[in-house]
């Protein structure tokens, strides 16, 4: 049987990746839970995406590319959870005339990660002009349990954190949350990429079937940290 070319892999997921629009910038952010039965969805992204725009209750336009559809969600039209410690984050609400895919992506099964040498790839759209949906790839490092993540070698640019990473089975992996460079020798050399697990989306579905519901559940904002400085730890949203 033929191997998966990373090409047909970025073919099927792009309908389930989105644009995230916020007055302070933008990111990347991808289906994670889509209900059969209601109107419910929900979009995981990089909490440093968003956590201004929750803080601030400012609105959210989530663009998708795959439909050449928008949905603008103000603070009452969505629910956030955020787990600023992981720099993970979901955005529930009601997906209107979204055109979604029928089902979610299948995540890396509980308390299982990758091995150091898997080549994972990545999806996200850099804050460059004009830029469409890019792809990208590298192999994992390490596993940092700790902090429930993947260290990778891989360069993650502005504007796509957030993003999906996943392996060459179409599985789930990971949330694209920052880019860490090696100043050794006091130049800037090839870095290291940090991938957030997806632990907590995997109780997501059965989590909520209302908005109401899900506001129940919202994380109550915190004020953002102060923005880092460019080139260290997370990737910054477009300015």
């Amino acid at each position: 049987m033929a191997e998966t070319q990373w090409h047909d892999i970025v073919e099927m997921l792009t309908p389930y990746v989105v644009r995230i629009w916020t007055p302070q910038g933008s990111g990347t952010g991808f289906f994670v839970s889509i209900s059969k039965s209601t109107p419910m969805c929900a979009v995981a992204t990089a909490d440093h995406v968003i956590n201004h725009a929750h803080y601030w209750e400012e609105p959210i336009r989530i663009e998708h590319i795959a439909s050449g559809k928008t949905l603008l969600l103000r603070q009452a039209d969505r629910a956030v959870n955020t787990q600023s410690q992981t720099d993970t984050a979901v955005i529930i609400f009601e997906r209107k005339d979204l055109t979604v895919p029928g089902d979610v992506l299948p995540l890396t099964p509980r308390a299982k990660h990758l091995k150091p040498g898997v080549e994972i790839g990545w999806l996200g759209f850099p804050a460059i002009p004009r830029a469409s949906l890019c792809f990208f790839s590298g192999r994992i490092s390490a596993w940092v349990e700790p902090e429930d993540a993947y260290l990778v070698d891989g360069v993650v640019i502005n504007g796509v954190s957030g993003g999906p990473a996943f392996i060459a089975n179409k599985v789930l992996v990971g949330v694209v949350s920052a880019y860490i460079p090696n100043r050794a020798t006091g130049e800037p050399l090839p870095g290291l990429a940090v991938v957030r697990g997806v632990t907590q989306y995997h109780d997501l579905a059965q989590s909520f079937a209302t908005l109401d519901q899900a506001k129940a559940k919202e994380t109550p904002p915190t004020e953002p940290p102060p923005p880092t400085p460019e080139g260290e730890n997370k990737t910054k949203s477009t300015r």
